[in-house]
């Protein structure tokens, strides 16, 4: 039996991108599939595994759904993040040749990604709930004009063989993931870039977000992202998910979190934590 504090849980099946990012991030740890998003939140909270993997944002697709539904009522915490370049493969089974292929499954996601070469190949898509769920089919088929678009870990996982690398249209498409864990894990204020995740309702009076968000902008904090989504089951009711940088020991952090605090019926802080160096990184190249 794998010890739950040597695990991390991940939503997919074996060579799913979430799970390749689990071994990018944590090589040392032994990766937990789960069905759903629902199932990897409740192996962290159960006690199942130590930490979960959970994607949040594609540069190319946008957010991943449900997530930010399942992030405040979770009881978990954010402690990381990581970003993961997306490098799809055109997987097939052994002795299969690029001219025979008729047939590519794969995410709808990771086909519209892969437009492209799906045209200049002229194959038919077939949709799939995910990339290494379509590979492993593709594996236990055996059709040599069948392909999979799905990671090189993938097709380590089901015997299957890349005919072509990084297939993917955009070159900066790269998803997002969050670290969870069901302890905060606090970096302390002066041990670097950090990022602070947040999720607030707004008082149902006009200009409320404007007034809410006022103090970020008056006390010099960047907003990286701000999204809107309904709660309630109704059209009025709207909660925002919102990620800073800043430290809310920081004391212009701690003012603008205080104006928000001020304007909103609730404000609940999912995690603190270091920024991943990839934001450097692109911050450095839009500036170039």
């Amino acid at each position: 039996m794998t010890d739950p504090e040597e695990t991390i849980a991940f939503q997919g099946v074996r060579g799913a991108y979430s799970d390749l990012a689990c071994r990018d991030v944590f090589p040392d740890l032994a990766t937990l599939a789960c069905s759903g998003f629902e199932d990897a939140f409740a192996a962290l909270k159960e006690g199942r595994a130590a930490r979960a993997m959970i994607p949040i944002d594609n540069s190319v697709a946008g957010r991943v759904a449900d997530i930010h539904h399942l992030l405040p009522d979770s009881g978990l915490h954010i402690v990381g993040e990581h970003f993961q370049r997306v490098d799809h493969h055109l997987l097939a089974v052994p002795g299969a040749v690029i001219e025979d292929l008729t047939h590519a499954h794969s995410h709808i996601h990771a086909l519209n990604q892969c437009r492209n070469l799906i045209r200049e190949i002229a194959l038919v898509p077939v949709v799939h709930t995910d990339t290494a769920g379509a590979a492993k089919e593709i594996a236990e088929i055996g059709d040599k004009t069948q392909c999979a678009i799905a990671s090189r870990l993938a097709g380590e996982a089901y015997g299957l063989v890349s005919l072509r690398a990084n297939i993917e249209d955009a070159e900066h498409n790269t998803t997002r993931f969050l670290i969870m864990a069901r302890e905060a894990q606090i970096p302390e204020p002066d041990l670097g870039p950090t990022m602070t995740s947040i999720v607030f309702r707004v008082r149902n009076v006009p200009a409320a977000l404007f007034k809410a968000l006022g103090g970020f902008a008056t006390n010099g904090i960047n907003m990286t992202k701000l999204e809107s989504y309904l709660v309630g089951g109704g059209f009025v009711a709207a909660q925002f998910y919102a990620d800073v940088e800043g430290h809310p020991r920081h004391q212009n952090l701690r003012l603008a979190l205080e104006e928000l605090d001020f304007f909103s019926r609730e404000v609940t802080i999912l995690g603190v934590y270091p920024q991943h160096p990839f934001r450097r990184r692109d911050r450095e190249d839009a500036d170039s």
